[in-house]
């Protein structure tokens, strides 16, 4: 078997967990939903989504990860039985994962190209950035080139192994992240239109929160957290004993909701009220838009885009590593060769996403990266999160759950939090998730 590897430290872990939960949906998604949901009464409820619903859940996944030590399918066998039907969660988990990473690299790509374009003065010049937007996906060429970069940068990491790749490269990266996002947080503030975007941002107007807005707020919190596709059951499985899950769990949780906040004051401060315009069109339109109009605005778009790049590649690496894990574990493959052949595979399979926006007319009629999001980015992934709480709840059982969690000394042994976690994973989680799950089936609408 091949040496699966450890955290070198508690912090190395919440740093990497951290940035597997810390992703693109933070910085263009999530302020795109906060302005179409009343802005602060969404941040309000988003919190505590977080809270009430994300974050049991997060405990879950950690508890199953340590307590097996093994990938998604290996752990979901030793707390079940051998053929057990669970199983097929953790291979839910697998194949999710390796799904969203062939998509999600690919829009990964675009931020190394726009960083490109910023530092050459490309986007500086020009009076039509949605025309270059769409030029550029429609150039299946760049396309395919900036998936294949981007996921080169994703196996070098992954190959490392746990602590000389994963960890080392969080704790450069997340620090850089941080730091970035402070310097621009605090130009933004200088400008002309900041305190109108603060207000509709920070004020919490309860009279637009609508049963829609609650749902918005729950799956925002859930996918921006990395849960449902065995990520942090992956992860976890990395944590030493001794290592407080708890805490651990509390501080990736606060981390990546923070970021998410951060980047609400950056893009609000920036527009001067609510985006416009969601998702890529945010961020390689609107956004480039106000950096050609504000002082020093080619030095903040590129700074803005090596933010991006970070959030973008914390995210693929986690991705890769969950399906890694499983060929390490259960197929005794070499790290570095699955980390290869699976990212190269998973780079050839994103070609179809790649050319999807303009570059092929079969695959952009049937918006194949779209379709990939709808049924792996939110279908798939609140399945599997739905079917972990049913796990614990019915299946392994509480009694066994405080047993490994209580390695590293938590409060488990309080019982008020025996009784909240009961509570959350047997009801409040289950319901919220199903209640998700329900209405994007039924709506065709996406959550995450």
């Amino acid at each position: 078997m091949q040496d699966r590897g450890q955290w070198s430290s508690k912090l190395g872990f919440i740093l990497a967990a951290s940035g597997s939960a810390i992703g693109l949906g933070n910085i263009w998604r999530f302020p795109y939903i906060t302005g179409a949901n009343g802005g602060g009464a969404f941040v309000f409820l988003y919190i505590l989504s977080v809270l009430i619903v994300a974050f049991p859940i997060m405990i879950t996944e950690l508890v199953i990860g340590r307590t097996a030590r093994k990938d998604p399918v290996g752990a979901f066998l030793k707390l079940s039985s051998p053929r057990s039907p669970w199983m097929l969660v953790g291979a839910l988990g697998v194949l999710t994962g390796f799904a969203i990473l062939s998509y999600y690299t690919v829009v990964a790509g675009w931020t190394l190209a726009y960083l490109v374009k910023g530092v050459t003065g490309a986007l500086a010049h020009t009076t039509h950035p949605a025309i270059i937007f769409k030029t550029f996906a429609a150039n299946g060429t760049a396309q395919i080139f900036y998936l294949f970069v981007f996921m080169a940068l994703t196996v070098f990491v992954v190959a490392g192994g746990v602590k000389n790749g994963i960890e080392k490269a969080a704790k450069i990266l997340l620090p850089v992240l941080f730091v970035l996002m402070l310097c621009l947080i605090a130009y933004v503030m200088t400008l002309p239109q900041a305190m109108k975007g603060l207000h509709f941002y920070l004020y919490p107007d309860f009279s637009k929160v609508t049963p829609h807005t609650v749902l918005m707020a729950m799956g925002q919190a859930f996918f921006s957290l990395s849960l449902g596709m065995g990520a942090m059951i992956t992860y976890g499985s990395y944590i030493g004993k001794k290592d407080n899950l708890f805490t651990s769990a509390l501080y990736v949780t606060f981390f990546d909701t923070l970021i998410a906040i951060m980047a609400g004051l950056i893009i609000f401060p920036a527009l001067g009220g609510a985006p416009a315009k969601s998702g890529p069109s945010l961020i390689f339109i609107v956004l480039v838009e106000v950096f050609q109009k504000i002082p020093f605005g080619q030095i903040i778009g590129t700074v803005f885009f090596i933010l991006m790049i970070i959030a973008a590649l914390t995210s693929t690496v986690s991705l890769l590593e969950v399906v890694s894990a499983y060929f390490i574990d259960e197929k005794g493959m070499n790290r570095k060769k699955a980390a290869v052949i699976l990212g190269m595979i998973t780079a050839i399979l994103g070609i179809p996403s790649a050319l999807s926006l303009g570059a092929n007319a079969w695959f952009t009629k049937l918006k194949f990266l779209s379709r990939m999001d709808f049924l792996f980015g939110n279908i798939s992934l609140t399945l599997g999160g739905l079917l972990m709480c049913l796990f614990v709840a019915y299946r392994w059982g509480l009694k066994d759950f405080m047993e490994g969690l209580s390695h590293g000394g938590t409060i488990h042994e309080r019982r008020s939090f025996r009784w909240w976690f009961a509570i959350a994973i047997h009801l409040i989680c289950p319901i919220s998730i199903g209640g998700m799950l329900l209405y994007i089936l039924i709506t065709g609408n996406t959550l995450g």
